[in-house]
């Protein structure tokens, strides 16, 4: 009589199935980690500037983070509590949503058919968050800062759906590990230089950082953090911080191979290249003063509009030519 077959073992099965859910865990975590070394390494560099040692601004963001929490909340006359909080806690929530769809390794939280569209979408959902940052407060800086916000959105947002197009084009899909797997012999930020250029511009300016900083801006006393303190202004800051980072990790899928290297272990990689795309956008903060909106609107929609449109083009005819 023959043996019955051995049922196969159950933890290979299990491990695949809770990986993403894994994953999705740690996301909450891990994004906050790399914002709090991101921002330790901003001070330290703005310290170092001053002639202070870099140990002061490595320091400063814990500091901070216990000055923010012993601070009390600053009541305004007339604000609209709920939209002006959605605004605060709504930055962490949409950087914690962009990095669902990017490949830890080779398991993202999320893999979406369409991850591609899930990112613009939640880049559209900024700038909801940021205006409610501007209007919330019934403060004029924060309210100019509000609108400052939607009219450099206006001036990014073209090249950077262009720029997201151009890997996908080249890939032939808009699924993030089918963009990841296309990257196997050449990286696409050599393949496509401009859209890398134009996308890593794009999220200094949807996370209001550096020389797209105008919407919270000095000339405004902050602008749209005019009017925050103690646990909101930690939630905005921390929540800057958050977006940076889901935009300096979503360009790894889009650009950098993915976890793609050598010796390390995938997800390890991705989270070094998720580093070296941070140390990029603070040395363009640190290096680039602020520009403001209506200077960038002329950039945006004259030099970058043209320069991905060609990019997006040279890709078609390369992945038509190749496929051919």
């Amino acid at each position: 009589m023959p043996l019955p077959a051995t049922p196969p073992h159950p933890g290979g099965t299990t491990m695949a199935e809770f990986a993403p859910l894994l994953v999705a865990v740690l996301i909450p975590l891990v994004v906050p980690a790399l914002g709090f070394i991101a921002a330790g390494a901003d001070a330290a560099l703005r310290s170092r500037a001053l002639g202070a040692p870099a140990r002061v601004g490595w320091a400063r963001p814990g500091r901070e983070t216990l000055r923010l929490l012993r601070q009390q909340r600053r009541s305004v006359l007339g604000a609209d509590a709920l939209l002006w909080r959605t605004g605060g806690v709504g930055l962490a929530v949409a950087a914690f949503l962009l990095v669902l769809v990017v490949p830890v390794g080779e398991t993202p939280a999320a893999d979406l058919p369409l991850g591609i569209i899930w990112f613009t979408t939640i880049d559209v959902a900024l700038w909801a968050l940021w205006w409610l940052l501007g209007w919330g407060p019934n403060g004029a800086f924060s309210l100019i800062g509000g609108y400052r916000f939607l009219a450099q959105a206006l001036a990014y947002e073209l090249p950077l759906m262009f720029a997201l197009l151009a890997p996908a084009v080249a890939a032939g899909s808009l699924r993030v590990a089918d963009i990841v797997s296309a990257q196997r012999e050449v990286w696409f930020v050599v393949s496509t230089p401009a859209a890398a250029l134009v996308y890593l511009l794009s999220v200094a300016a949807f996370s209001a950082w550096g020389p797209f900083s105008a919407a919270s801006g000095r000339d405004l006393a902050g602008g749209v953090l005019a009017e925050l303190s103690g646990l909101d202004r930690l939630l905005v800051l921390g929540g800057r911080w958050c977006v940076l980072v889901a935009g300096a990790a979503f360009a790894v899928p889009l650009f950098l191979g993915g976890g793609g290297g050598p010796l390390l272990p995938a997800a390890v990689w991705v989270i070094v290249k998720t580093l070296l795309v941070l140390a990029v956008l603070i040395a363009l903060g640190r290096g680039v003063p602020v520009i403001l909106p209506q200077r960038l609107a002329e950039v945006g929609w004259v030099i970058l509009v043209p320069l991905t449109l060609l990019q997006i083009l040279i890709v078609a005819v390369a992945a038509a030519v190749g496929r051919a």
